[in-house]
């Protein structure tokens, strides 16, 4: 289904849910436990950030990441606006208690004993809070989202918002592209064939994760300002700890290749060089067998040989309690 209306775009809204990727199962009752200090992005939420900055590029337009709920690692904040995105935070329990209170709501809010973890759960009620956060920020010209959450979603929090919000959908897209006016999406079908849409006007579109999110150049993580320094240039960022400038290159990524050190040259002939590398004419010390012996003469040969090879022994004041060897007194 496509939209109708102005194909400018006047903002690219993305919505995300960091979650806890790799939640730990009890094996006996089956509960699970999300650590929030690690949370990160879903691929198709991570896949639906990088559509919204490739929209926004094309069409000169900025992009706003409107996040449900507080991260606990603020790493992902950071992360968002050093790509150049406006991230607004949604207190998706506070905001879920206030919209029973909005005049023809439809959905109740948390004030019957629910939880902000319900109010993620249930898609259509999550859809109402977000709306409500975008339109705060004026009626934007394309949503995004991921088409699935690991948090108990279903698919359906696309279909939602395009009804809040009052805009066409096009839903569980593989992949989404810009030509001229129109924005290109494909779809997955049956049997292997793809349906091609021409998107126009206001909507709301759902990906799958089948694309990397970028990473935030240094220089932006760096100093804070969110925009991203120009591929091959330089950038000057501020160190608060030393209070000096230092000049950081940003540029496409290459492998790493470790600094050159200088290598004395090789000495002697062929035949020096594989003695020197076998060590074949180096004297070793013969195998001793000790024992069989108690545990204190066993002790005993250990230390011998660790200090007859340079390894610092301790004396019998310097060993710990039951560390054994014939020096120590019995009590």
């Amino acid at each position: 289904m496509t939209g109708t209306g102005s194909s400018a775009v006047p903002a690219v809204v993305a919505c995300v849910h960091p979650v806890d990727l790799r939640p730990v199962v009890d094996p006996l009752d089956g509960t699970v436990t999300a650590d929030t200090r690690v949370a990160d992005l879903a691929a198709p939420e991570a896949a639906a950030v990088e559509y919204a900055l490739r929209v926004a590029e094309a069409r000169g337009a900025r992009v706003r990441v409107v996040m449900g709920g507080a991260p606990g690692d603020p790493s992902i904040v950071r992360e968002l606006a050093g790509l150049g995105a406006d991230v607004e935070v949604v207190d998706v329990g506070r905001h879920g208690g206030q919209l029973g209170d909005r005049p023809g709501d439809r959905h109740g809010g948390l004030a019957g004993g629910g939880s902000p973890e319900d109010l993620v759960a249930d898609e259509q009620r999550l859809a109402a809070v977000l709306a409500r956060a975008i339109e705060a920020g004026g009626h934007p010209g394309l949503v995004l989202c991921g088409d699935r959450s690991p948090v108990r979603g279903t698919g359906a929090l696309g279909a939602f918002l395009a009804h809040e919000l009052g805009m066409g959908q096009a839903l569980g897209l593989v992949s989404l592209a810009v030509e001229g006016d129109l924005l290109v999406a494909e779809r997955r079908l049956e049997g292997g064939w793809r349906e091609r849409l021409a998107v126009r006007g206001p909507a709301v579109c759902s990906v799958e994760g089948g694309i990397r999110l970028r990473r935030a150049p240094l220089a932006s993580l760096l100093d804070g300002s969110g925009s991203p320094a120009p591929p091959g240039g330089g950038a000057t960022v501020a160190v608060p700890a030393g209070g000096t400038s230092w000049p950081v290159a940003a540029g496409p990524p290459r492998p790493y290749r470790p600094r050159a050190r200088v290598v004395a040259a090789p000495t002697g002939g062929a035949h020096d060089r594989l003695v020197a590398l076998t060590a074949a004419l180096v004297a070793h010390d013969p195998p001793s067998l000790v024992g069989p012996v108690g545990a204190d003469a066993a002790a005993d040969a250990v230390l011998a040989y660790l200090s007859g090879h340079g390894y610092p022994v301790p004396t019998a004041d310097q060993r710990p309690p039951g560390a054994g060897g014939r020096d120590e007194v019995a009590p």
